[in-house]
C-alpha cells in the first residue's frame, strides 16, 4: 500500500490526527501518525501552548524526529507499506517537519505541509528551518497557508516561494497556496480556527497532490 506519514501539531496524536489517518486509510493509504513526543512526555497533560513548547517541543530535536520517522517508514514497509510510494503531511509543528523530512529522505515522492513555520530561530537541536532546505527537496511539496496567520506571515511564504524557484527539480515543482480568509490551523475541525470551505479545498488539493506525484 502507498504509505503516508501524518505528523501532528504540538498537541500530539489525539483524535483529530487519528481521524486524518482514518480518512487516508479509507482511500487506500497505509497511514501512520508516530508519537514523536513520546520521550519528552504527553502534550495533552499540559495546560498551555507555552508549557508544551518548553517541556515537550524543546526536548524533541530535529535529528531525533527524522530518525523516528525513518523507523516508522521501516516499520510500515515490514507491515504492508510501500517505501517507494511514500508521502508525508503535517500540521503546524508537523508542517515544518514535513518540509524537513522531504529534504531528508530520498524516497519521499510528495509532501503536503499545512501552515508549517518557514523561518525562525536556530539552535543545536533545531539547526535548520524550511527556508534553509527549500531548494533541496526530494519530492514536490504543496504548502497550504492562511493569509491571516499572524505567526506565519505571508512574507515568509513568499520567501519560501523564491527559494523553491531557485532549487532542484522537485523544489521547482513545488507549490505554495495562501488562503486569504483563513488564519492558522484552518484545517483543525476541533478548534475555533477551523474554516470549513478552505479545509475542504485544502484536503482535495492534498489528495490530488499525492495522486499527481505517484504516492497512490
Amino acid at each position: 500500500m502507498p504509505t503516508v506519514i501524518v505528523v501532528s501539531e504540538i498537541f500530539g496524536v489525539h483524535q483529530h490526527i487519528a481521524d486524518i489517518c482514518r480518512r487516508f486509510a479509507k482511500l487506500g493509504y497505509f497511514a501512520l501518525a508516530p508519537e514523536l513526543f513520546a520521550r519528552a512526555g504527553d502534550p495533552q497533560s499540559l495546560g498551555t501552548i507555552a508549557e508544551i513548547q518548553s517541556q515537550i517541543v524543546s526536548k524533541t530535536p530535529d535529528k531525533q524526529v527524522m530518525s523516528d520517522i525513518d523507523a516508522t517508514v521501516k516499520w510500515a514497509t515490514a507491515h504492508g507499506g510501500d517505501e517507494k510510494r511514500l508521502g508525508i503531511t503535517g500540521f503546524c509543528w508537523g508542517g515544518r517537519v514535513a518540509w524537513l523530512y522531504d529534504a531528508h529522505n530520498p524516497n519521499v515522492k510528495a509532501a503536503v505541509a499545512w501552515y508549517g513555520r518557514i523561518v525562525g530561530d536556530k539552535s543545536a537541536s533545531f539547526p535548520q528551518n524550511p527556508i534553509d532546505i527549500a531548494g533541496q527537496l526530494h519530492g514536490p511539496l504543496l504548502g497550504l497557508y492562511g493569509g491571516k496567520d499572524t505567526g506565519i506571515p505571508v512574507a515568509s511564504v513568499e520567501q519560501a516561494r523564491e527559494a523553491l524557484a531557485k532549487g532542484n527539480a522537485a523544489s521547482k515543482g513545488s507549490e505554495l497556496k495562501v488562503f486569504p480568509n483563513s488564519g492558522h490551523a484552518f484545517f483543525a475541525d476541533y478548534r475555533a480556527s477551523y474554516v470549513e470551505a478552505d479545509a475542504k479545498e485544502g484536503w482535495t488539493l492534498a489528495l490530488d497532490w499525492f495522486r499527481k506525484h505517484g504516492v497512490i
